[in-house]
């Protein structure tokens, strides 16, 4: 309810100040009424807002809280905008003002929002004020997912993956213009290990294509990680190794550009699977601007040699012995550190284009343990002053996937469960689900479409049961609950989209325009109310970066659709009910489809 609430916020800000006159008012008044003093309803019996600021107001002014309330309610109803959208306001307990919007400008809005393709949900419009070098622009740059070259995505990747994505999918609908960067390790002392066991374990890789598959890799990195482990002369070669790639021999690059590509075909099915969109760029990327940051840091006076390597030391940044922990920017020998790396990515993006992306906003999706990293370089990031006024930088940090007994999510043998066994495993189990049902319900149906429910509702349930928890929380992983048709899950969603295709099926006409809507049971109203909230719960997440706001919205249109589904006829109501309760059906098929799509979330229509 974006738009009413804005003009109820007019409203109410012209009541106060008649009410109470700015020349009368004290700073301590002021501060109050300066402040957004309406608030959607605490519950719904209370309304749809309410004010509060009488309760705050009353020590200052001395009144009672009631007395003050009467007089801002009693001037509200003298305010011609406030009276065409409220009912009359009503005071409640020791000062509360409760607000309920008018029959008339809700349906006003569903008519809106049956002709609108966004819903409700407005379209940012950015300023082009000039700003030094570049503008201020509507980029934002989202890093996720990441994942390691020569290394298979597991579980831990799941998290990042879809929580980006999700980010990303409503930053663009919100009208931000989305840099999805997949920040992947392709670089540094691994490859001059993976890159000697390359060359002599099979040397015909470099100049033959697809000898290697991403099993190969996964092996090659076990085996080279022992040798190097091992064997010192090994070790060496390694070392030697890193020095050529990163002096550009040639074989070197090859065999770099080989475990990368082949990496990199494997990936992508998996962001195939998911419908995830990535632009790469891996660490390699910002090596050419590592020497800038230190160059940089030096001539800030930010450096410190300490035993040889360049070091910043932050204001309360300790080790577990208490002592300051430096930051390391540049090793004893000579080498970079991934916060080098990480500083030289934060100065590209902000910087304006032709020399970099020119974001105005970046946020980084990784596991909350990399929360003192990031503390680290984005401190460091502000001291050289790389962060323009009108910027920000965010960490979006994120918990552990569990098992049901609340430990780390490992397979039987204690290893990482691989990302692409965890995605086959669900869709196996959507289809045994579904075989099962059909069956019971002596219903036939051909392989293709087996096919299809299965994919559709084992990648939608993996990715519900993960953005409708609180990301920064821990949470444990249930291939029966994340199924069920009953609760907080996919399929349950999915159920609600199914019903209303159904009633398109049996002869309902979801695409009918009415002029003349009428709206007479509880429960249509319940459900125009929660439609209407679609917009704030998008402005929300927006905001908080938390996805998981936008599936309790989704879980509770369904469970108050099924509602109204069950108690209120729909095909056999006569006219205008019928078209006007085929009209909520409509818009929260519309609703559901659009809020799913924003998660990432796969929606059909028979299962």
């Amino acid at each position: 309810m974006i738009n009413i609430s804005a003009k109820l916020e007019e409203a109410l800000n012209r009541t106060l100040i008649k009410v109470f006159p700015k020349e009368n008012r004290s700073s301590k008044t002021a501060s109050i009424l300066k402040g957004s003093n309406l608030v959607p309803a605490s519950k719904p019996e209370f309304g749809d807002f309410q004010i509060n600021c009488a309760l705050s107001l009353a020590k200052e002014i001395k009144q009672s809280p009631r007395v003050i309330a009467k007089q801002i309610a009693d001037q509200l109803q003298n305010d011609n905008e406030f009276i065409k959208i409220c009912n009359p306001p009503l005071i409640a307990g020791p000062g509360f003002i409760n607000l309920s919007i008018n029959s008339k400008t809700l349906i006003s809005e569903i008519h809106f929002r049956l002709n609108d393709k966004r819903l409700g949900v407005p379209l940012k419009q950015f300023s082009r004020k000039k700003t030094g070098e570049g503008k201020i622009n509507n980029r934002v740059i989202i890093d996720f997912s990441s994942p390691n070259i020569a290394k298979e995505m597991h579980v831990g990747h799941l998290r990042s993956t879809i929580i980006g994505d999700s980010l990303a999918r409503v930053l663009e609908f919100c009208g931000y213009e989305v840099l999805r960067l997949n920040h992947v390790g392709d670089w540094g002392t691994q490859f001059g290990m993976l890159i000697t066991h390359l060359k002599e374990v099979v040397p015909e890789a470099l100049h033959t294509k697809d000898v290697v598959e991403i099993s190969d890799l996964v092996n090659f990195y076990r085996k080279a990680k022992k040798r190097f482990d091992e064997d010192k002369t090994f070790q060496s070669k390694s070392r030697s190794e890193v020095v050529n790639l990163q002096a550009g021999d040639q074989d070197s690059l090859i065999a770099w550009q080989l475990l990368c590509n082949q990496s990199r075909k494997e990936f992508q099915k998996i962001y195939d699977r998911l419908d995830i969109k990535l632009t790469e760029r891996g660490e390699s990327f910002y090596n050419k601007f590592l020497v800038d940051v230190i160059n940089d840091l030096k001539i800030k006076n930010l450096l410190i040699n300490d035993q040889g390597a360049q070091c910043i030391f932050l204001n309360g940044l300790v080790g577990k012995d208490g002592k300051p922990q430096p930051i390391i920017i540049q090793k004893s020998d000579g080498g970079f550190n991934y916060a080098t790396t990480d500083l030289a990515a934060i100065k590209y993006r902000l910087t304006p284009p032709p020399h970099g992306d020119g974001a105005f906003r970046l946020i980084y999706v990784t596991d909350a343990g990399q929360a003192s990293h990031f503390y680290g370089v984005f401190q460091i990031a502000k001291l050289a002053n790389w962060i323009p006024a009108h910027c920000q930088i965010e960490h979006v940090p994120f918990g552990l996937v569990q098992g049901e007994d609340g430990k780390k999510l490992k397979t039987r043998s204690g290893e990482t469960i691989k990302l692409v066994d965890l995605l086959d495993e669900a869709i196996q189990r959507a289809r045994k689900d579904l075989k099962d049902r059909l069956k019971n319900e002596s219903r036939c149906e051909n392989e293709s479409f087996i096919d299809q429910v299965s994919n559709t509702v084992g990648i939608a349930a993996i990715k519900y049961a993960d953005l409708s928890q609180n990301r920064v929380s821990n949470y444990q992983f249930s291939f029966d609950k994340m199924l069920s048709l009953q609760g907080n899950t996919a399929p349950y969603l999915l159920y609600a989209l199914v019903r209303i295709a159904g009633i398109s099926r049996k002869g309902g006409d979801l695409n009918k325009s009415c002029n003349n809507f009428q709206f007479n049971e509880p429960q249509e109203w319940i459900l125009i109310r929660k439609i209407l909230h679609f917009d704030s719960i998008v402005a929300e997440v927006e905001k908080e970066l938390l996805p998981n706001r936008l599936c309790g919205y989704l879980f509770e249109l369904s469970q108050i659709f099924n509602r109204f589904y069950d108690q209120v006829p729909i095909l056999k109501a006569s006219e205008p009910s019928r078209t006007s309760r085929l009209a909520l059906c409509s818009i929260t098929a519309d609703t559901l489809k659009l809020g799913m799509s924003l998660l990432g979330i796969p929606t059909l229509e028979r299962m």
